[in-house]
């Protein structure tokens, strides 16, 4: 009799645990799905909070220790320094297209004629050279031949600048939520340090610290170099007059943040000036581009840290999956993340050797 009391009681524990469990686990996903579309946004103004500490503590002395009124100042320059680019190069693209569609509808559309440096490119020269004569001769006709690439083509440019304005307001709304993280960035630091103590036990606040300068190297070494780039080539495609200056900066940004060389796009614009301007100007452009391109090579050593050796493999995946998951602020968010968690992963496999030479020593 007693086990049957037993075996009831037991039943009945376990099925009022299993309803437990169960309202616990549909309360966690219900409030992953409500928060799930401001979780990226969230992260990445966590970034900018983390990368951009340095500047934010040297604008919180000039203010003579005011953390809310420094973070109100930084939260307003940030925003001057997304919006003025964002929207020039928004208005650039969406002239650039309107051109082309006036173009196309009152069939004045024409190609130049290639450069002969193309067809001596390696591998790809001589059908890159094809392609475009073909263009150059036969405009109409190369359209109608190849009418559904171009049709998946302009599908993508416009769901990408449908995008693009969607990414600009997420930036502006992480930038907001960035301000707020520097106005309590003792209470930030401190939580932060609680949640991987929590997770990891004692090393949680060294992961912590790790985490923290990983983020900041990246957004200076990476990030930071990439939008500079972007920012200044776009620049000089306006000054010079190269069409679509707008989509072609989008491109470098996309390229310098995945670790590309931007070069691959300068160089040819260098030598389509030269067909299409005067000597001085091209010059001069090709000159600006150098200094553009190069730049990475430059500045990545010193604002990367030393104790930051991601392969650039790394850097790829965690941009490009970032931007198919998230959009635009994905690709940084993505690159980031996947850096840190690269680092973490690696310093806790080089920790247990350390561990184990000291207990052989």
């Amino acid at each position: 009799m007693s086990n049957t009391s037993e075996d009831k009681r037991f039943i009945k524990n376990s099925v009022e645990a299993a309803i437990q469990i169960g309202v616990i686990m549909m309360l966690i996903y219900w409030c992953f799905k409500l928060a799930a579309p401001f979780i990226s946004v969230t992260l990445w103004g966590l970034i900018i909070a983390i990368g951009s500490a340095p500047i934010y503590e040297w604008i919180k002395t000039k203010f003579n220790g005011k953390s809310g009124l420094a973070a109100t100042v930084f939260t307003l320059i940030m925003l001057a320094v997304l919006i003025t680019p964002s929207v020039y190069f928004t208005e650039s693209i969406m002239a650039s297209s309107q051109q082309l569609s006036t173009a196309l509808e009152e069939n004045t559309l024409s190609i130049p004629a290639s450069p002969e440096s193309i067809a001596d490119l390696p591998l790809v020269g001589e059908k890159l050279d094809g392609f475009w004569q073909q263009a150059h001769n036969d405009l109409k006709g190369f359209l109608e031949r190849y009418q559904e690439q171009v049709k998946a083509i302009a599908g993508f440019l416009i769901k990408a600048a449908a995008n693009l304005g969607v990414g600009i307001l997420m930036f502006v709304f992480s930038i907001i939520i960035a301000g707020v993280f520097l106005a309590h960035t003792k209470g930030r630091q401190e939580a932060v340090n609680k949640l991987m103590c929590r997770f990891l036990g004692e090393k949680g606040g060294e992961v912590s610290v790790l985490a923290q300068q990983t983020v900041q190297s990246v957004v200076r070494g990476i990030l930071g170099i990439a939008i500079l780039q972007a920012i200044l080539a776009g620049i000089g495609f306006t000054v010079i007059g190269i069409p679509g200056a707008g989509i072609l900066a989008i491109i470098c940004l996309i390229l310098a943040i995945v670790q590309i060389d931007i070069l691959i796009i300068l160089i040819p614009l260098s030598i389509y000036a030269f067909s299409h301007f005067g000597t001085g100007a091209a010059v001069a452009f090709l000159i600006w581009n150098l200094i553009v391109g190069l730049m990475n090579n430059v500045l990545k050593p010193i604002l990367l840290g030393r104790g930051v050796k991601a392969p650039m493999a790394v850097v790829f995946i965690g941009a490009i999956g970032g931007m198919l998951a998230h959009g635009i602020i994905g690709l940084f968010v993505g690159a980031v993340v996947f850096v840190v968690g690269y680092t973490l992963f690696i310093n806790w496999v080089n920790s247990d050797d350390d561990e184990a030479i000291a207990k052989a020593d």
